[in-house]
């Protein structure tokens, strides 16, 4: 999912920014990486770890990406029903 423009007049530059860890752990968005993902006050992120940077994502552009992805990959002739059943009844078979 693509990000908004997010402009100097809207809360600031959304490249790199410095940012400090407090004492309890907890770093600071910035008002312009907030908007520019639509983040608001007390919503949940999803944060990983990835090749040694942090990652923050919304959860909402989770979603999308995992369906994203989904749909690239589905079968158009096949029923993921039907597939997951055929998946089962080889299993069972081979016990």
């Amino acid at each position: 999912m693509p990000l908004p423009a997010v402009d100097a007049s809207s809360g600031g530059d959304v490249g790199s920014r410095r940012v400090k860890v407090d004492s309890g752990g907890r770093v600071v968005v910035p008002v312009g990486f907030r908007r520019a993902l639509g983040i608001d006050t007390g919503q949940e992120l999803l944060m990983s770890l990835d090749d040694g940077f942090v990652r923050l994502q919304t959860v909402d552009a989770a979603l999308e990406r995992v369906r994203a992805i989904a749909r690239r990959r589905r079968n158009r002739d096949a029923s993921v029903v039907d597939e997951f059943i055929a998946e089962r009844r080889r299993e069972a078979a081979s016990e």
